[in-house]
């Protein structure tokens, strides 16, 4: 891999990047940051948040992980769908009748202050760590396949991604992002289209006797009906994947700041339905190149990696040509950026807001806008020193379980928003914090003691516990 090549062509996409921050920015403010004035083309939004949603992570291992699962991740997608269309209908018009900036004021409408503040905080730890640990796969494989070759330590690596980061965030915001997500999308899946493409010719096919070998293969089975304690059983799936879109777009400010600010609800319900439909064949198109991947192995007698997450670095950097190999780093790149920058936004959004109430109090605008730029900072040098950390640490079962155990704290947020919703009941609102922290704390136990036999469903069961929880603590 031509490492010269490649950091020129990175080069030129971050000065792209920086060229539309400037455009982007320009009489910027926190309205502007937060939620874009709310005038971002609803076209724009919907393409931005595919970027959003496919992380790095997504981007490396969702075809590695065809060679054990086979393609049943299209039944959590079409779940993922269903999921979509609760957000347009349900949720979506709360958050806009309400004019909300985060959407996790709607509970301290709905039950009070602890309430409030108690979702904002699972929200913060989640992202938090969510966002350390892409940006930490990413930054690994950068380290491998560039910077250890020139000496630079894996801490300057880190700290030139997120100065990155901040230069086309810091003034622009959600403003920014949506065009810098666009663009990164759109890198994404021209990066994936053409990998798929470079595997076809290497194997000397057609794209008739490609689509053919991939049915044909062992990989291409979607449906599972026929045993219910298997992870990949349809309806385990199914719902898995409505609810995991409810909570972790719905109930995200992260991805909920892009639908807020379209010009309106009817532009954000287009954006939802639009993106929705566009989850199925890029997801589709990921496990398609998962299946060409292993074919390609298996005709070139090409040993299979230990781990499933490196077949597609593993083959990209030695086996294909390299206009590939540049097209996948700069596919993971924008794979990560767009989800890391998305979520260091988010992350400033809520923090200022729910957090320092910095929008609430009777401040100036300039402070207002001070305020936020050092939280923005704060924020970013504390990713910075997770993913540094997470190196120092240098086991991928610690930091894969430190993972995890984020994933655990979106069930709070499950029960707080579904009591909300579906009931009319209030809250001894002080004591809502104890119920949030002891069902994550209960799943976790009840995993352990099912030998880990739990999926995606814990999330479900996360919510549920919640929900008992809370019903515990209405008034009467």
């Amino acid at each position: 891999m031509n490492s010269i090549i490649i950091i020129g062509v990175l080069a030129a996409y971050f000065v792209a990047l920086l060229v539309i921050s400037h455009i982007t920015s320009r009489g910027a403010n926190n309205e502007s940051f937060f939620i874009g004035n709310r005038q971002s083309p609803w076209y724009l939004v919907a393409i931005a948040m595919i970027g959003t949603s496919i992380s790095g992570v997504t981007f490396i291992s969702v075809p590695g992980e065809v060679g054990a699962s086979q393609f049943s991740y299209l039944q959590m997608v079409l779940g993922f769908f269903f999921g979509y269309l609760f957000i347009a209908k349900v949720l979506l018009p709360i958050y806009y009748k309400m004019q909300l900036t985060s959407i996790y004021t709607y509970l301290e409408h709905r039950f009070g202050r602890t309430s409030y503040k108690t979702g904002a905080s699972f929200f913060l730890l989640s992202r938090i760590i969510g966002c350390s640990f892409r940006l930490f796969l990413m930054s690994s494989v950068l380290q491998l396949v560039l910077f250890d070759s020139w000496g630079i330590p894996f801490e300057i690596t880190v700290t030139i991604i997120m100065l990155l980061i901040l230069l086309y965030t810091f003034r622009g915001g959600i403003r920014t992002i949506v065009w810098t997500d666009m663009l990164q999308t759109l890198f994404m899946i021209s990066a994936l289209i053409i990998t798929i493409v470079a595997v076809k010719n290497q194997l000397n096919l057609s794209v008739g006797e490609m689509v053919t070998q991939i049915r044909d293969s062992e990989y291409s089975r979607i449906w599972f009906f026929d045993n219910p304690s298997d992870k990949r059983f349809f309806f385990k799936q199914f719902l898995s994947g409505a609810f995991i879109t409810i909570v972790m777009t719905g109930l995200d400010q992260d991805m909920m700041q892009k639908n807020l600010s379209c010009r309106n609800l009817a532009d954000a319900q287009k954006n939802m339905y639009w993106y929705g439909a566009a989850f199925l064949p890029i997801n589709l198109l990921f496990m398609a190149l998962g299946a060409m991947l292993y074919i390609f192995a298996a005709n070139k007698g090409i040993a299979l990696p230990a781990k499933t997450d490196e077949l597609y670095p593993l083959l990209a950097s030695q086996y294909l040509p390299t206009a590939v190999s540049v097209l996948f780093i700069v596919g993971l790149v924008s794979a990560a950026y767009s989800s890391a920058d998305s979520a260091l936004t988010a992350l400033t959004t809520s923090f200022s807001i729910d957090i320092l109430d910095i929008e609430s109090r009777n401040l100036p605008e300039e402070k207002k806008i001070r305020s936020r730029k050092i939280v923005h900072i704060c924020i970013a040098v504390v990713v910075a020193l997770i993913i540094i950390a997470f190196n120092k640490i240098n086991d991928r079962s610690v930091i894969s379980a430190i993972y995890t155990i984020a994933g655990y704290t979106y069930g709070p947020l499950l029960g707080l928003f579904a009591f909300g919703l579906f009931t009319k009941f209030q809250l001894h609102d002080r004591y809502v914090w104890i119920v949030s922290v002891a069902s994550p704390i209960i799943c976790i136990v009840i995993n352990k003691l099912t030998h880990n036999s739990l999926g995606y469903e814990l999330l479900m069961l996360n919510g549920i516990i919640t929900f008992i929880g809370l019903l515990l603590l209405r008034k009467k």
